[in-house]
């Protein structure tokens, strides 16, 4: 394949809407020392501002508690209290690592939600949270109210106002986030909004925060009929969604209730979930989880540009609002061993650059694989969605995005075919140097021969020096290090050293052949490869 930079490119900006925000697991975690180390080093090392976490209100945190929860008499009920002290101590963490929280209003304090015959009270996910609607909804808005005004008091009006409030977490998923009806989120939303509003009209409020680009169609026309405040739109997309996108598809019934469970969902989980464990011979949690949960993006042909065709539907929905897409990633499922590689890191550099111009922010789900959605895995790498493993090594992800941290502020156009293919190319301006950026994507790990790619950049005169980053089997791989390790179940610092330091991601000086007026860089991309050229012009 031959690529050719022009001298004349036009600059058009570089939007890294993805350092708006980052995701991460639930809000008890963010009291944790490893977490928010971690933290600091995302937001230092990737520029990212914000970030997202699930079950702020959840019971681990304590928000909402009455007398009878110690002392079970009668009356006792009639005696409660609010205490948003873990939050607070949550936030400061965030703060603290120089970043804003990004706020997700959820789940359900038990204390608050109601109660249905027909419906589960806690979600599916390891730290089972209550996904119920509220009982009282006056009583979840002098919750609502009650919470602002604890965050304005502990860190000032301003600083408030600069957070994002969101309702919520994919409320379109029953079973999982919201065993409601659609219209009894949208019901929420406006409590919320109306609430957040009465104690500063000018703290901003959004969502629906969807899973798979649905639901925002019907979220904002219910707050027009209903004049019901909306600042901005979330939404989230993974490659792997498993229900449908942009269109109403796979919601509830707006009048009935959420449906119940449904096996054939995943059939894995079903009869055949035993035949299928009887056959792994060696039987760790893992391995039976991978088993039943099973990485269908190695198994099924995903198309690549899943998110980039929603969030161009999306964004003309949204209109005017700025549009957040809080949750995104190639791969939904938790575990698949994929996720620990370069195939994650090719696609995230692919879709970030391919939506820029329709998103405002997004949050790449998540940073680091200290998460404990499904469960808290004890080894090292084991499918988890962060950039960095729970000890803090870097995953292939996360030096892919340090490429486009690392890339200028402003980008040459070279055309909208340019990232399309499955050799993507962009090139970046940062003062007088140049950077040119190359990509082999493929939603499979297939074992695929090298590609030859021939770059030819114009360029007035010789450069000082080039030189090269790259992404392949043998740099930022940490996952073959710790598999030629033995795949140690745990780790001590040694180990975590030696792994970090082994799949290392430098610059390399890069020998390229100058003759007229032309630099040639010749390069060999492996499947889900990534190339970060660095140009270094003559003082």
């Amino acid at each position: 394949m031959d690529i050719r930079i022009p001298a004349n490119a036009p600059l058009i900006p570089h939007k890294k809407h993805w350092q708006f925000c980052v995701g991460s697991g639930h809000a008890l975690l963010a009291l944790r020392t490893d977490y928010t180390r971690q933290l600091k080093f995302i937001h230092d090392t990737l520029g990212i501002a914000r970030v997202r976490f699930h079950g702020i209100f959840c019971d681990d945190m304590h928000t909402f508690n009455d007398l009878s929860m110690q002392l079970p008499v009668p009356g006792a009920e009639a005696f409660p209290e609010y205490n948003f002290n873990a939050c607070g101590v949550a936030y400061d963490n965030v703060l603290d690592a120089g970043m804003k929280p990004f706020v997700e209003l959820s789940f359900m304090p038990k204390k608050l939600a109601g109660q249905y015959e027909d419906r589960d009270e806690r979600g599916m996910f390891f730290y089972r949270p209550v996904i119920l609607p509220p009982a009282d909804f006056r009583a979840w808005q002098d919750y609502i109210r009650a919470f602002v005004r604890f965050l304005i008091h502990r860190y000032g009006r301003e600083e408030v106002r600069t957070w994002y409030f969101e309702v919520w977490n994919e409320p379109d998923l029953p079973i999982v986030f919201w065993n409601g009806t659609r219209d009894e989120y949208f019901a929420l939303y406006e409590a919320t909004a109306r609430a957040i509003k009465e104690v500063d009209p000018l703290i901003p409020v959004g969502g629906p925060s969807s899973s798979a680009s649905k639901w925002v169609e019907s979220f904002l026309a219910y707050c027009r009929a209903h004049d019901v405040p909306v600042d901005f739109v979330t939404t989230h997309q993974y490659a792997g969604d498993p229900i449908g996108g942009v269109s109403e598809q796979g919601s509830p019934d707006d009048d009935g209730p959420a449906p119940s469970f449904n096996a054939a969902a995943f059939p894995r989980r079903g009869q055949g979930g035993r035949a299928v464990l009887d056959g792994i011979a060696d039987k760790t949690f893992l391995n039976g989880f991978r088993a039943l949960m099973p990485d269908k993006s190695e198994t099924e042909d995903l198309p690549n540009d899943v998110m980039i065709r929603n969030a161009a539907i999306v964004r003309k929905q949204a209109g005017d609002l700025p549009l957040f897409y809080t949750e995104w990633n190639e791969n939904a499922i938790f575990s698949a061993w994929t996720n620990d590689t370069r195939k994650a890191a090719a696609y995230d550099v692919k879709t970030a650059l391919d939506v820029a111009d329709d998103l405002d922010g997004s949050s790449i789900w998540c940073f680091s694989d200290i998460f404990e959605e499904l469960h808290p895995f004890p080894q090292e790498f084991h499918g988890g969605f962060g950039m960095l493993s729970q000890s803090g090594i870097p995953k292939p992800v996360y030096h892919a995005m340090k490429m486009l941290a690392d890339a200028g502020d402003l980008r040459l156009d070279l055309g909208p075919d340019a990232t399309k293919g499955e050799i993507g190319y962009a090139a970046f301006r940062k003062g007088g140097t140049l950077q040119i950026l190359l990509f082999r994507q493929k939603m499979k790990n297939l074992d695929l021969a090298p590609e030859k790619v021939a770059v030819s950049v114009e360029l007035p005169e010789a450069p000082a020096g080039v030189t090269l980053r790259r992404v392949d089997e043998t740099r930022g791989n940490p996952l073959r290090v710790w598999q030629e390790m033995g795949s140690p179940v745990s780790l001590n610092r040694a180990e975590i050293r030696r792994i970090t330091e082994v799949s290392a991601v430098e610059d390399e000086p890069f020998v390229a052949a100058y003759t007229d007026g032309s630099l040639k860089l010749e390069a060999s991309l492996g499947c889900n490869d990534i190339w970060f050229f660095t140009v270094t012009p003559r003082a």
